[in-house]
């Protein structure tokens, strides 16, 4: 077995295993397919991008088709709630700052001297979320984003339209048929 192939196949189990344990925070079975994940890039203009966050993080699928994009000049923030995930994500991507807690994004942002981010990319299942928990993470969002900055999220569901056109304008939505579950990519420009 390839290195590659062991560490896709660990991958998947870890995500497995954390998804039975805490289903609601995980929001599905398996990770990311690379065709959700370049999807999700390929909304991104690059040139224009010197801080983005990527919330849930996961595995690091999108988080490999994000360094395979962004400046290494850039300052790139993850979130990822799962330890044992966190803890992977610090060893595979040691230049970009991990922490747990989206929530307290604008804090971390703060602590390390970033004012506003270009883009925050997003794979936290938000429909499974409480209102309140949904609506402190959209904040957070909306509030760590320049003026006409991108969201950029998939759901596996259009739950989510209406609450987010009433603080995005969402451009379009592209379904993602190639991914298990297929999934919705959102891509939200903040207003000015």
């Amino acid at each position: 077995m390839s290195g590659g192939s062991f560490l896709t196949n660990y991958n998947s189990l870890l995500f497995l295993q954390s998804f039975i344990r805490k289903p609601k925070e995980i929001g599905s079975v398996w990770p990311s397919s690379r065709f959700l994940a370049r999807k999700m890039v390929q909304q991104v203009a690059w040139e224009e991008v010197s801080a983005i966050a990527e919330l849930g993080s996961g595995t690091g699928v999108i988080t490999r088709e994000i360094q395979s994009h962004v400046s290494k000049k850039a300052s790139v923030l993850l979130f990822e709630k799962n330890e044992e995930m966190n803890g992977n994500l610090q060893k595979e991507f040691p230049d970009y700052i991990c922490y747990q807690n989206a929530v307290e994004m604008l804090k971390i942002m703060d602590h390390h001297g970033i004012n506003q981010l270009d883009c925050v990319i997003s794979g936290l299942p938000f429909f499974n979320f409480s209102k309140e928990l949904r609506e402190r993470l959209l904040n957070q969002v909306i509030d760590s984003l320049k003026p006409g900055g991108y969201f950029i999220a998939f759901q596996y569901s259009l739950q989510m339209k209406n609450l987010l056109a009433r603080t995005f304008h969402i451009e379009r939505i592209q379904y993602v048929p190639l991914n298990f579950p297929p999934a919705f990519v959102y891509v939200c420009k903040k207003l000015n």
